[in-house]
């Protein structure tokens, strides 16, 4: 009889172009996922990405009951559970997808000690990323700190190879052959009391199905006006492909491949990989820098003066800045799980310089709320915005959330949508409401104050206290 192999699913939740899979050969497979909070430590999912996880594992485990199988889902210390299900199913290999969040690299390491010298050995495959993080290095062999270069570098680099097609039928172990499993309502993923997520299954499809019919979408009606319509949160143009890449129900080789294949412009398309390109820098600088999700990466900024209010803090979560660009991405955000990725920059330049609220609390907030919370991509990007970050935005690019709901949102469709009590203005008041006079105001039936809150703060004395501040910073440095 041939032994099995179990292959430990992480943040690779699809069957498609997974070389660990692929690599089992004649082998039947035991598919295994486990979570371990533990492991994780204040990095364990936040309350939207378990939501997500949940419908993604139900997605996953019904595409290989399709093939004859039976996903293993467990709850508690990874090591302890392979090593007993390797005992128990006499197991010939252990296979699965490189991670790259430090506490998951540290865990790789320990269940490859634990498994040293026995019949069973720990295999780990590529298959998260476009390229590895020591594949990518400066002419001095050091690791970039500055996106272009490193994304030139990149395209350098031998194409990402062809995607591979899933394991055929019968590839996995029958179900009644077995060992019992907690399951993936034990996890007890979903929020209850309240359910916060009513109504998300109208916004997203987990899984690798939804995937695919989201790359689909928006290979044939969004890519042909990627380069300027991504900036504009009212057009249904971004792929919003992002938590279905973090949760690997859809690797970034089969996007390249169906990006390139896609008939559109080259200027579309390379705007559009240079995406995945920010995707791949920021793994690349949390895998060499792996402090970068908790301290500054440019090391003078551990002395930066946050001196906002914290109650600012809580009107910020909640939408209710008096900015309406800033509080229509802060409702979407809570009301969906996900945030335009022009408004994510908004809203961080706004916690940052205009509150002068610390980065890590903006990143916090999102790692619980958005269900594409990437680590490596949070962190970078909070940092980038902050200007504590590599290849930072410069200190004194402070957004000007009135400007920018302007010029992304002219006509007001996003802000209408998300802040209904300042639908009523005409556009030329819709962004700075507090601008407006008493009879328009009155026309719209909108009272300052009452139906929708003043600014928490004015813009040109806010960007002056961060400039001062900014400045001390650049003097200690």
């Amino acid at each position: 009889m041939i032994q099995p192999l179990i292959y430990w699913f992480r943040q690779d939740l699809r069957l498609s172009d997974l070389p660990g899979l692929q690599a089992a050969g004649d082998r039947p497979i035991i598919p295994v996922f486990i979570y371990d909070t533990a492991a994780a430590d204040r990095w364990a999912p936040g309350g939207a990405s378990r939501w997500w996880l949940h419908h993604s594992l139900a997605a996953l485990a019904s595409d290989i009951e399709a093939l004859g199988g039976r996903l293993l889902v467990y709850a508690g210390d990874t090591g302890e559970i392979l090593a007993h299900l390797a005992d128990t199913t006499g197991a010939a290999a252990i296979h699965c997808s490189r991670a790259y969040e430090p506490w998951a690299a540290h865990l790789e390491r320990e269940i490859h000690q634990r498994f040293a010298g026995s019949a069973c050995e720990l295999k780990r495959f590529p298959g998260s990323l476009l390229f590895e993080p020591e594949q990518i290095a400066n002419q001095s062999g050091e690791p970039f700190k500055v996106f272009t270069p490193f994304w030139k570098a990149c395209r350098r680099q031998p194409a990402p190879g062809t995607p591979k097609p899933p394991p055929e039928a019968g590839a996995f172990l029958a179900g009644t052959a077995l060992p019992d499993a907690a399951g993936i309502e034990a996890l007890e993923l979903l929020p209850t009391r309240p359910n916060w997520a009513a109504g998300w299954e109208s916004h997203w499809q987990p899984g690798s199905r939804g995937a695919l019919a989201r790359l689909e979408r928006f290979l044939t009606t969004g890519i042909n006006d990627y380069s300027d319509g991504r900036d504009r949160p009212a057009l249904d143009v971004t792929s919003r492909l992002s938590p279905h890449i973090h949760f690997g129900e859809v690797s970034p080789r089969q996007v390249w491949h169906a990006a390139t294949a896609a008939a559109c412009a080259e200027e579309q398309l390379s705007k559009f990989l240079s995406e995945l390109g920010w995707r791949e820098f920021s793994y690349h600088l949390l895998h060499h820098f792996p402090t970068i999700p908790e301290t500054a990466f440019k090391t003078q900024f551990a002395e930066f003066p946050w001196l906002g209010k914290r109650e600012h803090l809580a009107a910020w979560q909640q939408g209710q800045t008096g900015y309406p660009i800033v509080d229509a991405g802060m409702r979407q955000l809570w009301q969906t799980g996900y945030m335009h990725n022009r408004v994510r920059m908004v809203v961080a330049s706004f916690l940052t310089k205009h509150l002068l609220l610390p980065w890590q609390a903006g990143e916090d907030w999102f790692w619980d709320t958005l269900v594409d919370a990437d680590l490596a991509s949070n962190a970078c990007s909070w940092q980038w915005v902050a200007g504590s970050g590599a290849d930072a935005a410069p200190y004194f690019r402070i957004f000007n959330p009135t400007a920018q709901g302007e010029k992304f949102d002219g006509e007001g469709e996003y802000v209408r949508h998300w802040v209904p009590e300042v639908a009523g203005l005409p556009n030329k008041y819709l962004h700075a409401p507090w601008t407006a006079p008493d009879e328009v105001l009155a026309a719209a039936g909108l009272t300052l104050g009452v139906d929708y809150p003043q600014p928490l703060v004015d813009h040109k004395q806010a960007r002056q206290a961060a400039l001062d501040a900014y400045g001390e910073i650049r003097k200690a440095g």
